[in-house]
């Protein structure tokens, strides 16, 4: 406790009486920061032993109130429903309010409480300092910065039955957005200030992204592991490369004053263009940047959201009134027998109620397959529900499974919310990333998966299930269960049929895979006609290890197409942006290839034979070989250098 009561130390009343006829407080009896408040709060006019009317708010003004704080009330639930669940034992009340200390959402169990108490404590009333004294709410958002109050540290003496604590929330510009606060009865076991304070710190990351959803938002630290943690530096980036906001740790980590990332180019800030960074981290991996204070590790949170097209032209036309075709299991499977025998394998399980798991690395399709699959059974027009685990935090993971009902929690949806599995029912679940799922909610999985029933949370009856399931993941399952991070019995039970995908790198039929997943590109981006790889170029691509699979690919071939000019038919190696062309020559130096060189003069035989057949007429000879005059002239350049 903060007042010393010791021998030869004042008492709380003596404190009181010192400050109330000096009006100053005793040395070395209270905390500096406490010391402040307390003069703050008697400037203010408080008295120790009287507390403030509480100001109940009208019906209409508590929903106003609530919906000008929709998104932090949102992003802030999750955090509450889990310190509510984890210290629902010391029977703590878990309190959200907004800039104002006016509280918006109070869970947890007050039954301890007398009526006056629990009145105080209810959603609408204000806790700031100047009306409530020295308290955590009302002292962490004047201070700025988290804090913990115990007992005889509050002004009034009603509060002293109390231990809080609270830290302020941000919003990504850098403004008070709320605060967050756990509250004890007094004597009870304490929970420590970092607690709290992370648990804010997690919410003013869920709101960075939601502040920017449509932008890509881009993790950094200069520590791998710290990489998906509280502390990451969070940047979110324009289309242009442009930085439209930067939360604390990034400026931390930069070593950069808060506020003077924003406006500022991202190349400017890390030597690398945007586009260069996304494309590398569009893989899926860790990126990692050598800077002059050392690695800095940088990892894709979010992706940006798709640019409208640009203006139509002969050559991109949308083909409106029409769906975009998905691949079947032959197309999946191309001319990999083994993969086509799982894949048929696994259609037969489904359809007895076997679940299916898909492993393979980041980015060999574990969706696309898994939607085929659906597609391929008797529930094609039922629902296809898919979750990725491993993106979704991992305090909303159980909710957005099991759904929840109205009133779980303070500010949790109108009529609440169903949750995946009830989506699903009828159709196929997709779990994908299932090995990044919580140890903890494993087994409520498995006795879901065991009873097919579900129950939302906050309780309700349990509605019975109708799915099938497919789990997907890139981890080693095994290697998991015998580290004791993945439950063994869960894993044999969605281990029904097991279907590895092979890494693009490992296909015997790569060239046609290109070809084919080429067609499907230009029928997403509205091609009206066909374009065709430069043969030296598929061969190089056929070769390539493809480290990001299938979105990597995809990535690439979008480019591609986007860098076509109207009059182009053939993809060459001027298509590719430069951070994939260096990646494919040195792939192709460090293999040795002694086919380059061959197939540079059969291209250059090519052109010569069609600038013979053409007359020597330039525009007559590129339309032939479907490149552009610049293009053409380019090559011919390279010839005669």
């Amino acid at each position: 406790m903060a007042i010393n009561t010791e021998p030869h130390n004042l008492l709380r009343t003596d404190v009181t009486r010192q400050l109330v006829l000096q009006r100053e407080l005793p040395d070395g009896q209270l905390r500096e920061s406490i010391e402040a408040s307390w003069l703050r709060s008697f400037d203010a006019g408080l008295d120790t032993q009287k507390m403030a009317e509480v100001e109940k708010l009208s019906r209409g003004d508590m929903q106003d109130l609530k919906e000008q704080n929709k998104l932090l009330l949102d992003c802030a639930a999750p955090e509450v429903e889990m310190l509510t669940r984890q210290y629902s034992a010391d029977r703590a009340l878990v309190m959200l309010a907004d800039c104002d200390a006016r509280l918006l959402a109070v869970k947890g169990n007050s039954d301890a409480l007398d009526k006056a108490a629990r009145y105080a404590l209810n959603p609408g009333v204000c806790w700031s300092e100047d009306s409530r004294g020295t308290n955590a709410l009302g002292t962490a958002l004047v201070d700025g910065r988290p804090i913990k109050i115990e007992g005889n540290e509050h002004f009034l003496d009603r509060l002293t039955q109390f231990s809080c604590t609270s830290s302020p929330i941000f919003d990504p510009s850098g403004n008070t957005l709320g605060v967050l606060d756990m509250t004890h009865l007094r004597g009870r076991v304490q929970q420590p200030l970092e607690v709290v304070q992370m648990a804010a710190r997690s919410i003013e990351n869920r709101l960075f992204s939601a502040s920017f959803s449509d932008n890509a938002v881009i993790a950094i630290h200069t520590r791998q592991q710290y990489l998906d943690s509280v502390w990451q530096g969070l940047l979110a980036v324009d289309p242009d490369g442009g930085l439209l906001g930067a939360n604390q740790h990034a400026h931390q980590l930069l070593n950069i004053r808060d506020g003077s990332l924003k406006h500022r180019q991202l190349e400017e800030i890390l030597g690398i263009s945007a586009n260069q960074l996304l494309g590398h981290l569009m893989q899926g991996k860790t990126y990692t940047l050598q800077t002059r204070a050392g690695n800095l590790y940088c990892r894709l949170v979010q992706l940006p959201k798709p640019r409208i097209s640009v203006p139509f032209t002969a050559k991109q036309q949308v083909r409106r009134g029409t769906e975009e075709k998905r691949p079947d299991l032959t197309e999946v499977a191309g001319k990999n027998p083994r993969l086509s025998r799982s894949l048929k394998m696994a259609l037969k399980g489904m359809s007895h109620d076997l679940p299916v798991l898909l492993n393979g690395e980041t980015g060999t399709g574990k969706e696309v397959v898994a939607r085929a699959l659906h597609d391929a059974g008797p529930r094609a027009k039922k629902p296809f529900v898919a979750v990725n685990c491993a993106a979704i935090p991992e305090g909303l993971i159980e909710s957005e499974l099991f759904g929840y009902r109205e009133g779980a929690f303070t500010g949790s949806r109108r009529g609440g919310m169903v949750g995946r599995f009830q989506q699903a029912d009828g159709g196929t679940l997709f779990l994908d990333e299932i090995g990044d799922m919580p140890l903890a909610l494993q087994a409520r999985l498995l006795r879901v998966l065991q009873e097919r029933r579900v129950a939302p949370l906050g309780g309700g009856e349990e509605v019975s299930l109708d799915i099938r399931l497919i789990c997907a993941t890139h981890r080693d399952m095994r290697a998991l269960v015998a580290e004791g991070d993945f439950r063994e019995d869960l894993f044999y039970r969605l281990n029904g049929v097991g279907v590895k995908l092979p890494a693009l790198r490992d296909r015997a039929d790569l060239p046609e895979f290109l070809i084919s997943l080429l067609r499907a590109t230009e029928q997403r981006m509205g091609f009206a006609h066909t374009v065709a790889f430069d043969a030296c170029l598929l061969d190089k691509l056929a070769h390539y290890s493809w480290p990001g699979n299938i979105r990597q690919m995809e990535t690439v071939l979008r480019a591609a197409l986007a860098f076509l000019d109207d009059d182009e038919t053939l993809i060459t190696e001027d298509h590719l942006t430069d951070d994939f062309l260096e990646q494919l020559h040195n792939e192709s130096d460090a293999n040795g290839k002694g086919n380059g060189g061959i197939l540079k003069q059969s291209e250059q035989q090519t052109i010569r034979k069609a600038l013979d057949e053409n007359n020597g007429n330039i525009s007559a000879t590129a339309k032939a070989l479907g490149i552009s005059r610049a293009t053409l002239y380019r090559r011919l350049q390279e010839q005669e250098g």
